[in-house]
């Protein structure tokens, strides 16, 4: 969540979106559904363009996952 929160304050989305990514991945192992999406959604649905990199790729593959 450290990492989340200074790259949230950085200005730095795509490090937040890694580090989101990272963290609801672990999360949904656990089987955290709702934690997962509280700190995956925001920050995938901010971006608008790239999702063609692997950082939106793979948080897309795991935001389809919840839905």
């Amino acid at each position: 969540m450290i990492s989340i929160s200074n790259s949230w304050l950085k200005g730095a989305k795509s490090l937040e979106l890694r580090a989101a990514t990272s963290l609801a991945g672990i999360w949904q192992a656990q089987g955290k559904k709702d934690e997962t999406k509280k700190v995956l959604t925001p920050v995938y649905e901010w971006f608008t363009e790239g999702f063609d990199t692997p950082d939106l790729i793979q948080a897309k593959e795991l935001f389809d996952q919840l839905t």
